[in-house]
């Protein structure tokens, strides 16, 4: 059984799905989702056609981490005396992945987690990611670990299950993708019409501009970090009105508001584009044509450099840091001033620009899910190390 319930899991999950529904004398793929994310998570199923075998259907107004934690525990607890799995595969750190690793060890069912080791070593940073991931990794029987940093982590926490490293899954959803826009004139039309829907019009590129693509949601930045992020995004495009800004706004108020509260009630401008939130296949689409992403997003970290964009995150840690020592990444947090400097030095030094897109992306090879299916499956598989 594989749970998820956020558009990041299922972003990363899908594929594991449909690698594991392709081997039916091996394998009975039970999929339950949560609906911790609502219309964000549908969106994913439905690119990669899945429909759940169970929904919990959690999502309310208002809801906070007593309320997901509670719901998916007791769902759970339902779902999984109903259908008894060999095996419950979780994904990350999410409330989702670590209150159905809760439920699946109260029944003594084993637990695989998908992207397990990542790690910042501070509790609130981010939060509540990082407890979630250290608490889902004690209870995995299977750690599937993306690098050998996350490797290296479970092992000097003595982690109690088995460890595999598989690279990530999010670079097989990406290669995924990336074909199916790359092979299908139609689907490229239908995304470029969808963006302009959304609010911008990737025609704009015929003139050579450069984009900057933008995502804000984590809960550690809301309230002054938001308010410092969003100045320095409004400077940055009026010190580069040739230079298109776009950012698809996440729904919550938290990440609206201070938007409001910089740019005003009017968030029309020349050059800055808001824009409501993309489906994968959209946002995929939109990152291909963009130069640089900034963002505070974990997934990101390691979709954009695969397509050779360089990444500037906006968190004061990260459980990517291969990503850092790679070059692909760099940290700003939620500093005013390193913002402007980071994103204003892309834009005009053509080295440091080349130097970052250019980058070795140490996430994987797009072979993720096979690896997993192969270990589930017990059988011999080559390990993936990034280097």
């Amino acid at each position: 059984m594989l749970v998820f319930g956020t558009r990041p899991e299922a972003i990363k999950m899908c594929p594991l799905v449909k690698e594991l529904q392709k081997h039916k004398n091996e394998f009975k793929t039970i999929v339950c989702v949560t609906g911790q994310h609502r219309e964000m998570l549908d969106q994913v199923l439905q690119i990669f056609d899945i429909k759940p075998d169970y929904d919990l259907n959690i999502m309310k107004q208002g809801q906070d981490l007593y309320d997901i934690t509670a719901r998916v525990l007791t769902g759970m607890r339902d779902v999984l005396k109903e259908c008894k799995p060999d095996v419950v595969l979780v994904h990350g750190d999410t409330t989702t992945s670590t209150a159905s690793a809760l439920a699946a060890f109260y029944q003594q069912i084993p637990v695989g987690h998908v992207e397990a080791g990542l790690r910042t070593h501070t509790i609130y940073s981010p939060w509540p990611e990082e407890v979630n991931r250290q608490i889902t990794g004690r209870i995995a029987t299977y750690n599937f670990a993306p690098t050998s940093l996350a490797e290296s982590n479970l092992k000097e926490e003595k982690a109690q299950g088995d460890i595999f490293v598989t690279g990530n899954t999010v670079i097989d959803a990406l290669h995924i993708v990336v074909e199916k826009l790359k092979t299908d004139d139609i689907l490229r039309a239908e995304q470029d019409k969808i963006l302009l829907e959304a609010g911008y019009d990737v025609k704009r590129f015929a003139d050579g501009k450069k984009l900057v693509l933008i995502t804000g949601h984590r809960r550690e930045n809301f309230g002054d970090g938001f308010i410092r992020m969003v100045s320095a995004m409004k400077d940055l495009s009026e010190k580069y009105p040739d230079v298109d800004f776009v950012y698809p706004m996440h729904l919550n108020p938290n990440v609206r508001k201070p938007i409001h509260e910089v740019f005003g009630k009017n968030l029309t401008r020349p050059n800055f584009f808001f824009i409501e939130p993309l489906q994968y296949l959209e946002f995929v689409h939109l990152m291909s044509k963009a130069n640089i992403v900034l963002t505070d997003s974990g997934g990101i970290q390691e979709e954009a450099p695969g397509l050779g964009k360089p990444v500037l995150v906006m968190r004061d840690t990260t459980e990517r840091p291969e990503a850092l020592a790679s070059g692909t990444v760099h940290l700003v947090g939620t500093d005013y001033d390193k913002i402007v400097t980071e994103v204003s030095t892309l834009l005009n030094d053509p080295a440091a620009y080349e130097k970052m897109s250019h980058a070795v992306n140490p996430y994987g090879d797009g072979q993720a899910c096979r690896r997993i299916a192969a270990v589930l499956a017990d059988k011999d598989t080559d390990r993936y190390e990034a280097r």
